[in-house]
Parts: C-alpha cells; structure tokens; sequence
C-alpha cells in the first residue's frame, strides 16, 4: 500500500528538562497528533555553570514532532509560546523538511480512497 502525498516537517525542540510535556500539549491543541521526547544534556550561551571548576551541562527535553508542513507553521508557534522560546535559555525550536517517510499507517481512511 503506498504511503497518501502528504509533504511532512520535522519540528525539533530543545527545552529544559520538565517543559517537554506542557509543550507537548500545546503542539497538540494546534494541530499535531503527539510528539516523541529524548532526554538530553548540553549548553547554551545563556547557561555556563561550573562547580568546582566543572562545567555543569544541564538536563534537556528534546521533543521530535513529525507534522504535516500545511500544519507547522501553527504549530511552531504553539510551541514557542508554551515554551517562551522567545525568552533567553528557554530552549530552541528548528524545523527539518522530511524526504520520505514509512510506516506510518494510521492515515484516516479519506487517504486511501482505493480501500
């Protein structure tokens, strides 16, 4: 069965570690169907911390977002105000354009007409 022409973005989101869920929930309300959250580490310009003379990374929430691109825009900006990626050391979003995709199979059936 092949895959309906939907053109799909990649959202990447970098936050704090315990703002992921809430920009998770905002992503939805504008459009998106859920997001995937890594955890991570690392440094801005606004965090260099040391102790001891020991860089201090701080604890991230990267948030992975696959959007169809008629709705990233919206969501993009969902996303910035529910992380107030606009304020320093809040985080970062970027979007990534997707050449393919596979496996994604829970496609409302008015994609598939042919079923």
């Amino acid at each position: 069965m092949a895959q309906p022409d939907i053109e799909y973005d990649l959202i990447v989101t970098i936050v704090n570690k315990g703002f992921a869920q809430e920009v998770v929930e905002a992503s939805k309300k504008a459009g998106a169907e859920g997001g995937t959250i890594l955890q991570g580490r690392g440094t801005g310009i606004h965090e260099k911390a040391k102790l001891f003379n020991i860089v201090i990374e701080p604890e991230k929430e990267v948030i992975l977002t696959l959007i169809d691109r008629k709705k990233t825009e919206r969501v993009l900006d969902a996303i910035m105000k529910s992380g107030q990626l606009d304020k320093p050391g809040k985080g970062i979003a970027f979007v990534m354009k997707v050449e393919r995709t596979v496996g994604i199979n829970h496609i409302p059936a008015e994609c598939h007409p042919d079923e």
